[in-house]
């Protein structure tokens, strides 16, 4: 028995519990991934569903994070970054280079990221890990990863040889030719040839093998750039094909690959969600009541402000933008499309830029308040709009109303509302609820309940809303 996303932890072990009781008798089979791919069972005893993206933390790093923060603001799950051996270099895009499936990397040992993943599990908090699976390291590098295994052109020891890599060898040169997208090199990275049986069988094996340590599902990177039917067929393989994966695929406008095609064997990453975003809060905002019209099914959408590429590449908002990014977030984490990721990385002024202090085979622990680290998962807002997601979570829009522009009110059932003003003023006026009587704590404006909002017997409260900022209250923060 798997759990859907949409499902808390605690209600699924009542109910896998019911189903042992029952002793239904039916035998349990292998299956091929099913239309609505689940998040693997574990025993641990969170009830969100929010995703936070740690980028280039170290597993030890998280695994503090996991026990102090993360479990204690209501995150579901952390994502890491690729658990695999690597080409050296400080550069972020290392990590994307892999040379072998060793989980020994330059941000910790297989012994670390086991004790992560266990003190995650204990603080509530599942696991997804970051999983390149399309390509090696790219053509022309030679050398040893940062566990010591030698590779180079074709060859990657003991995994790899010439014959278990796609026949072209050129770089990929036109985005609407499916066949160079699926079988060509994206930036020279070796591609591998997905289509034989033991490449599959090594990517399945690599996946049961992070399972195992206790890893709850999986990104699948670089997703558009191997066949759907390729992938379907590797997580057939795996010795439980219904672990949780969601998809990166770019789909972008005149590009015969479209994100809908890999929902066979998981999610889909939903990048127009980012760019409308961008677009709106850069414009106006009350467009955002549509967001998600023309995209994916809401159940099958994984969603995000920006990710580590797209803050690079100017594809999304980023931490640059200061306040609206944190408004940004605050309306993603309230409003009822998609699976919600937030992002945590840290300041960069290259592109290439990889984690503060990062050196060829080793990065330091992140540290909060010192440093480059962002940090996103402490800022008050964030924290605060995590509880009001689980809070208002299965409810639907409610007492919608804009001002024709950039100042926006919504609910959410008659568990919470929230405002947004993403205009250069602060604006006082009152604001229509469902929410029954009481005092309420502001949580994006405080931790500890010190702002209040109160709505009478109507539903109604008054309340100014600061300059390119919000408030949010719900039914389980009250004053």
């Amino acid at each position: 028995m798997t759990r859907h996303p949409n499902v808390p932890r605690r209600l699924f072990a009542t109910l896998t519990t019911l189903a042992t009781t029952l002793t239904l008798g039916i035998a349990a089979t292998a299956a091929t991934p099913t239309a609505e791919p689940a998040r693997a069972a574990t025993p641990a005893h969170g009830d969100g569903d929010v995703i936070l993206n740690l980028f280039q933390w170290t597993w030890d790093s998280v695994a503090a994070e996991c026990t102090d923060v993360i479990g204690p603001a209501g995150f579901g799950y952390v994502q890491v970054s690729p658990p695999m051996e690597h080409v050296r270099g400080s550069q972020w895009w290392t990590s994307y280079q892999p040379v072998s499936y060793r989980i020994e990397s330059k941000l910790g040992s297989r012994a670390e990221f086991a004790n992560m993943v266990a003190a995650c599990d204990a603080a509530g908090v599942g696991v997804i890990a970051d999983a390149v699976v399309n390509h090696m390291a790219g053509a022309g590098r030679s050398g040893t990863g940062v566990a010591g295994t030698a590779y180079s052109d074709d060859s990657f020891t003991g995994t790899y040889s010439y014959a278990d890599f796609n026949d072209c060898r050129s770089d990929i040169a036109d985005y609407t030719d499916r066949y160079q997208v699926q079988n060509c090199r994206l930036v020279a990275l070796q591609d591998l040839r997905t289509g034989s049986d033991y490449v599959r069988g090594r990517l399945a094996a690599y996946f049961d093998d992070l399972v195992s340590l206790g890893v709850d599902g999986f990104r699948i990177d670089a997703a558009k750039h191997i066949p759907a039917s390729d992938l379907e067929a590797v997580k057939a393989r795996m010795s439980n094909p219904n672990v949780f994966w969601v998809h990166e695929v770019i789909g972008a406008a005149g590009e015969p690959i479209k994100p809908a095609e890999y929902l066979g064997s998981g999610d889909s990453h939903e990048f127009d969600y980012a760019r409308q975003l961008k677009h709106d809060f850069d414009g106006q905002i009350k467009n955002l009541r549509f967001i998600g019209d023309g995209k994916l099914p809401s159940g099958r959408a994984g969603v995000f402000v920006d990710n580590h590429d797209t803050e690079r590449n100017g594809e999304s908002m980023n931490y640059t933008w200061g306040a609206k990014y944190v408004l940004a977030n605050t309306f993603l984490l309230s409003w009822p499309y998609g699976s919600p990721t937030v992002y945590s990385g840290y300041e960069f002024s290259t592109t290439d830029a990889g984690a503060p202090g990062a050196g060829e085979t080793t990065v330091p622990d992140a540290a909060c308040g010192a440093g480059r680290w962002t940090c996103t998962q402490r800022w008050t807002e964030i924290r605060g709009m995590v509880g009001f997601h689980n809070a208002v979570a299965g409810t639907s829009v409610t007492n919608w109303w804009d001002d024709g522009g950039n100042l926006v009110t919504y609910g959410r059932g008659n568990r919470g509302h929230v405002v947004l003003n993403n205009t250069a003023s602060p604006v006082q006026r009152s604001f229509q609820t469902s929410l029954p009587a009481g005092t309420y704590c502001d949580v994006v404006a405080a931790t500890n309940c010190s702002v209040t909002r109160t709505v009478d017997a109507n539903g109604w409260f008054t309340a100014t809303v600061p300059a390119y900022g919000a408030l949010a209250i719900h039914v389980n923060a009250r004053g």
